[in-house]
């Protein structure tokens, strides 16, 4: 299964830990944080086109462990939309 999450991306459904809106999220001190150590280290993909309201955290496997890099992807679609979504293709939240 897939789930689209704005622009022309998809993402695989094995490969998304969650999805958050980003306007609750970033409040955090620790969400900042985390937000600015993927952005230092190439892995924030921007699929938005307007500003972003959601990002999506995903874990590719790459490695033998099965741990993989992971990729936030920010997205203009709200995250109760995506989460509609991921639910619709049978992906629990």
């Amino acid at each position: 299964m897939y789930l689209h999450i704005g622009s022309e991306t998809i993402v695989s459904a094995e490969s998304l830990i969650g999805i958050f809106d980003l306007e609750n999220t970033s409040v955090s001190k620790f969400t900042r944080e985390f937000l600015r150590a993927r952005q230092q280290a190439g892995k924030v993909v921007t699929v938005a086109e307007d500003i972003p309201k959601s990002f999506v955290l995903c874990a590719a496997p790459t490695r033998r462990d099965g741990k993989g890099q992971e990729t936030v992807y920010l997205s203009q679609l709200a995250a109760s939309t995506l989460r509609k979504r991921a639910e619709g293709n049978g992906l629990d939240f």
